[in-house]
């Protein structure tokens, strides 16, 4: 069996160091695109410090653990693939400053679905949300080649400072799949890996276990087995650090005040904008709500592509750039003669772009089983959920108040579409 840690950071390299030395029979490969991080694993001056980590990993490093940056070629080779990237808390766009930024998260799991050429076992073992499992679920389904891939829910409990012990003695090792025939086959083959752990089993808390649809029961047997939470951990102090609990604390808050994933995919940055002016045959863009859509989508640091045939790009970067109460200006109502936009090819857009690919019909235009048909992912305003729509939680309704004056205009290009 050959396994693949994508991240050599503080969870990755230790981790898969400990499971390399307990399964000697395992091939371990631990890559990451940094250099000088992957340099200092394969030197005598590991790149993080652990109590007995060096000796474990000079005791492997070499017979069944490697470290690469051809994460691509071991991506490709391997039949478990963890990831164990760094998932940051949004500083920008919605739910910034508490919910977690899984950008990382999903240009690996493209990435996965890009290289593969066998069936895998996709293990997470980065800090994240509820839901997220699903999310990237469907992104590697959407984007897979023939491939099947199953998902598992692996967290680590390691403290810094201990993680070696931790691993060598963990209270509990939780594994989470699907309750399918091929999920928990998939949680046999990592609980193999694991054979020297005790395994249980948990999801998430009370009202928030209800809202998506976890086992309060679960939860609290798992958090209770974990000796680190009680009297040691309760004590009072000046406060808490690490890299790890805040952002969890922060992102556990996000999910109880919106219930659900904010995230719309990082990597499906370039997004068309059909429709800039408040309503049809018309260059009033006063108010336009397409204004707030933008900013919010700018804010998630996204690339867009602006058509209207009435309004013009001045009036486009304008708008994104003035306060809300300057829009009442009569440089926003720029008369234009009547145009006659013809219906986009949508399986040829469909066919540009990447999986899974979305259309929201914010004005309720589209056909969406037709658009269904193609392969797109359709939100109509006030229409029934698209399937792979409805087991994802309710997005947040965040205020549009607290947007800067000026936005970059390099993140905007507004140009007739080939459609």
């Amino acid at each position: 069996m050959k396994v693949c840690c994508i991240g050599a950071g503080y969870v990755g390299g230790p981790t898969m160091a400990v499971i390399a030395l307990k399964c000697p029979d395992i091939e371990v490969a631990v890559v990451d695109i940094s250099v000088p991080r992957i340099a200092a694993w394969n030197s005598d001056q590991l790149p993080i410090y652990e109590p007995g980590l060096d000796d474990v990993v000079k005791q492997c490093r070499g017979k069944n653990l490697f470290f690469s940056t051809d994460v691509e070629e071991h991506v490709r080779e391997a039949d478990i693939v963890f990831v164990s990237v760094n998932t940051p808390t949004k500083t920008s766009g919605l739910g910034a400053g508490k919910a977690a930024d899984l950008t990382y998260w999903e240009s690996a799991a493209l990435m996965i679905a890009d290289v593969s050429i066998s069936d895998k076992i996709v293990g997470d073992k980065s800090t994240v949300p509820v839901k997220t499992a699903e999310a990237i679920e469907k992104i590697l389904t959407h984007n897979s080649k023939g491939m099947k891939f199953q998902i598992l829910s692996n967290p680590e409990f390691l403290a810094e400072g201990t993680a070696i012990q931790d691993l060598f003695n963990p209270d509990r090792v939780l594994i989470g799949g699907r309750e399918t025939p091929e999920g928990n086959e998939a949680v046999q083959a990592l609980k193999g890996v694991y054979a020297h752990w005790r395994i249980s089993s948990v999801n998430a808390m009370s009202a928030l276990c209800e809202a998506t649809g976890a086992d309060v029961t679960q939860v609290s047997y798992a958090v209770g087995k974990d000796t680190r939470i009680g009297p040691k951990f309760l004590n009072a102090s000046v406060g808490f650090g690490g890299s790890c609990f805040q952002k969890d604390i922060l992102n556990l808050v996000y999910i109880c005040e919106c219930n659900g994933l904010p995230e719309v995919a990082e990597h499906r940055k370039q997004i068309a904008i059909l429709g800039f002016a408040f309503k049809k045959d018309t260059g009033d863009t006063r108010e336009t709500p397409a204004i707030d859509v933008c900013k919010g989508l700018m804010g998630d640091k996204a690339r867009l592509s602006i058509y209207d045939p009435q309004v013009t790009e001045d009036q486009v970067q304008r708008g994104l750039s003035m306060k809300k109460f300057d829009w009442d200006h009569p440089l926003h109502l720029q008369p234009m003669g009547p145009t006659t936009v013809k219906q986009p090819d949508f399986k040829r857009i469909y066919g540009n772009m990447q999986r899974p690919a979305f259309v929201l019909d914010g004005r309720n235009i589209v056909i969406a089983e037709q658009l269904r048909e193609i392969g797109f992912i359709v939100y109509s305003t006030g229409k029934p959920l698209d399937s792979w729509l409805k087991d994802m939680p309710a997005v947040a309704k965040m205020p549009c108040t607290d947007w800067r004056p000026s936005l970059p205009h390099e993140s905007i290009t507004v140009r007739a579409l080939s459609v």
